[in-house]
Formats: structure tokens, C-alpha cells, sequence
């Protein structure tokens, strides 16, 4: 009798291995799905801050026949109804992207004192549910205000999905965080430049992001048909009606809603106290990384659309869209590059990116800089340092944190480059105003 219990426990062991040591199918499994978790989880994202100013330039009446009555590369060069040397649209870009991360400071600031008890099938299937509104609401919008509410909800999928799957990789080896910022480096890369390409080719806004409705899709395949999940995370599936629990206990088996709070340590055990000690042995990272961030958006949303060159080839909606490819050119190559390069010191690059955030201020001021090439090398630069910011400060973040504390870390973690972000939003308004009012 014994002998044979023996038999079927190694049985269901076999059927459910433990995350140590991992089948190398399961192993490149959880990458390749962390990699296309990161991916799907920025692309609405991206994308929205890459049409930013088609939202607040080429808003018009319905169109009956489904076309485009406002297509995006033949517009005047010039903004007639504003005589600024900047060309300036009424409402700076600075407003597109705080839609696009207040909802997600406010999801990041709440979040990790009760986003444990809400299992991780519910979270990924709203995430899906709102970038699919994103997509639709922004391509048949015919105001602005519309289009805003559609950015909220690529906003509320983005916040809620990274602070899940940044969580979710505490369960995993440390390999999937740098697979996961690869991810989200990817989505900005092919976000700019599929929402580049298409419209460069003619296709309209509103078709162009009808395109990418297939993006949420492959997050639902990501994380319900790709992803291995360890026995003690807690599972969800399509048609459940309850959360689904690991019968055998585990070390973070509270995470699991309704599951005793026993040995060890998962995030529900930590108590308020130690989360405000987290928080602060965090700070040597946050700080840096929501400078690193304050400086690059603030680059992004409240000068790119400043640094307009009139004699380029390039109309200024089109210098703009070139601007935020390469800056997630930049990002998605630092991104990859924890591997090659490891920074352990992230206020240098914070040092870094003021310095060029005060010189393309200074150049949009002066108006020295004689070529958009030499704004197009920056730009790729400034996205180097950012994406190079963000997983160097997350893979320490895994590295450093005790196993019981790693999942809040992770998740507190991403407050830092939200908040940076918010920050520059503000501040690209005042900035805005200021030099759409110079002659």
C-alpha cells in the first residue's frame, strides 16, 4: 500500500512539476510567454501615445462611407490656426499621455495592498477587455473627449496588467523578468513603428488601429494556453466558477483567495509595518527610476511635438511619429540587453537623462539645432537610458528581495516609473503653453 502512495504522489509530481528545477520545454514556454505578456500588455499603450497627436489634430465629423474624411500624412505642414514658430496643436500631447498613466498610478499606488486577493485569471481577463475598448472606442471616436476615454482604458489595461505580471514573476525562475521588460521594450518598438508604417502608407487612423484589435487575443493565448503556472499560483480558467486551489499546500498558498495564512510567507502575510520597510529599502531604486521617467516623457510629451523642422521632407505629424519609434527603438535595445549589460548604479542614468532632457529643452528654446537627424540620434539615446533604467532597476528588485517579499516588491516597484510619468504629463502642459505662446 505504501509503495504504491508513494507511486501516485511522484505521479501527480510528475503532472505538476515545482517551478526547480523546470523542463526545458516548460522553461522556454514561460519565457516565450512573459516575452509575449510584455508585448501585448504595452502595446495599446504605446500606441495611443504614438497617435497622440493625430487625436488632438485630426478629430472630425463621423464618416458615413468608413473612410477617413482627415487623413493623417496630408494635412498643411503648418497648424493654420495658430501662428507660433513651434506649430502648435490648442492642447499639448502632455494631455493624451496623462490619460494614458493617471489610471495607472491610481492602480499602482492601490494595488498592492489588495491586489493579492483577486486571483490572476480575473485580472488578465479585464486587461483584455479594456484594450479591446481602447482600440474600438479611439477609431470611432469623433470627439476628443471620446478618444480620452478610450486612452483611460488602454491606461487601466496597461497598469493593471504590469503590475500583475511583474507580481506573477515571483512565482517563476528570475530569467522571465528581463523576458518580460524585453516585452514591453518589443511593444514599443513594433507599436511605434506598425502605427508609423501603416499610416506612412496611407492607411488611415481609424483602420490602423482596427489592426491591432488582434493584439488582446494573443494575450488571452499568452497567459491561458502558453504559460506553465507553478501549483501555488492562483489559477482561473474560462467557464470557472470559483478559484481553482493547489490541493497541496505551498509556501505562497495564501496568495490564493480564501487560503489560510500559514507557513512562510506569500504577500497577504506581510503586515503594514513591513510593507512601509519594503517600501523604504526600495527607495535606492524608486527614486532614480521615477527620474529617469519624469525626464524621458516629459522629453516625449511636452517637446517632441516642439521640435518641429519645417524644411524637412517629413510633415509634422510625420516628424512626430518618427520621434516615438526611435525612442522605442532605443528602449526595446536596452531592454534586451540585461544579458550584455548589467548597471547596477540607476542615478547615473538618471544624471544622464536630465542632462539631455535640459539640452533639448535649451534646443527648443535657441532653435540651434541645425538637422532633425541629430533629433532623431538623441531621441534613440534617450531611449536607451530609459529602457536600460527600467530592467536593470527591476532585475536588482528580483535579485535582492527575500522570496516571501518579492512579489509586493515587484509590484510596488512599478510605482516608481508611473509616478515619474505623471509627473511629466504636468509638467508638459505649463511647458506647452509657454512656448506655443512665443511668436
Amino acid at each position: 500500500m505504501e509503495p504504491d502512495g508513494w507511486q501516485r504522489l511522484s505521479d501527480s509530481e510528475d503532472e505538476e512539476p515545482p517551478a526547480p528545477p523546470p523542463a526545458c520545454a516548460t522553461c522556454w514556454r514561460n519565457l516565450a510567454g512573459f516575452w509575449l505578456l510584455g508585448l501585448c500588455n504595452n502595446f495599446a499603450y504605446v500606441v495611443m501615445l504614438s497617435a497622440a497627436h493625430d487625436i488632438l489634430s485630426h478629430q472630425g465629423a463621423p464618416d458615413i462611407n468608413g473612410t477617413t474624411q482627415t487623413p493623417p500624412v496630408t494635412p498643411p505642414s503648418r497648424n493654420s490656426s495658430n501662428t507660433s514658430r513651434y506649430d502648435c496643436n490648442p492642447i499639448s500631447t502632455g494631455a493624451v499621455l496623462l490619460a494614458d498613466i493617471l489610471p495607472t498610478l491610481l492602480i499602482k499606488f492601490s494595488a498592492p495592498f489588495y491586489i493579492h486577493r483577486v486571483p490572476y485569471g480575473p485580472r488578465v481577463a479585464l486587461c483584455i477587455l479594456c484594450a479591446w475598448g481602447s482600440f474600438l472606442l479611439v477609431a470611432f471616436s469623433t470627439t476628443v473627449g471620446m478618444s480620452i476615454v478610450g486612452v483611460v482604458l488602454a491606461s487601466v489595461s496597461s497598469g493593471l496588467g504590469e503590475i500583475s505580471f511583474l507580481a506573477l514573476t515571483a512565482f517563476y525562475p528570475s530569467e522571465v523578468v528581463s523576458c518580460w521588460s524585453s516585452g514591453t521594450g518589443g511593444a514599443g518598438l513594433l507599436g511605434a513603428l506598425s502605427y508609423l508604417g501603416l499610416t506612412q502608407a496611407g492607411l488611415s487612423p481609424r483602420h490602423t488601429l482596427l489592426l491591432m484589435l488582434s493584439l488582446p487575443l494573443a494575450m488571452l493565448l499568452s497567459y491561458y494556453v502558453l504559460l506553465v503556472p507553478p501549483p501555488a499560483v492562483p489559477q482561473w480558467r474560462w467557464g470557472d466558477s470559483a478559484v481553482l486551489h493547489d490541493p497541496l499546500p505551498a509556501a505562497r498558498q495564501p496568495l490564493m483567495a480564501g487560503a489560510p495564512a500559514k507557513q512562510g510567507g506569500g504577500a497577504a502575510e506581510l503586515t503594514l509595518q513591513a510593507k512601509g520597510r519594503i517600501v523604504k529599502g526600495l527607495l535606492k531604486y524608486l527614486l532614480p527610476l521615477a527620474l529617469v521617467y519624469f525626464a524621458e516623457y516629459f522629453i516625449n510629451q511636452g517637446l517632441f511635438e516642439l521640435l518641429y523642422f519645417r524644411d524637412s521632407a517629413l510633415t509634422h505629424a510625420q516628424q512626430y511619429r518618427w520621434y516615438q519609434m526611435l525612442y522605442q527603438a532605443g528602449v526595446f535595445v536596452s531592454r534586451s540587453s540585461l544579458r550584455c549589460v548589467r548597471i547596477r548604479h540607476i542615478w547615473v542614468l538618471a544624471l544622464l537623462q536630465c542632462l539631455n532632457m535640459v539640452f533639448l529643452l535649451a534646443a527648443v528654446y535657441f532653435m540651434f539645432l541645425p538637422s532633425i537627424y541629430l533629433v532623431f540620434a538623441l531621441v534613440l539615446y534617450e531611449g536607451l537610458l530609459g529602457g536600460a533604467g527600467y530592467v536593470n532597476t527591476f532585475h536588482s528588485i528580483s535579485l535582492e528581495s527575500p522570496p516571501e517579499e518579492r512579489e509586493f516588491a515587484m509590484g510596488v516597484g512599478c510605482v516608481a516609473d508611473t509616478l515619474g510619468i505623471s509627473l511629466a504629463g504636468a509638467a508638459a502642459f505649463p511647458a506647452h503653453d509657454y512656448f506655443c505662446r512665443l511668436p
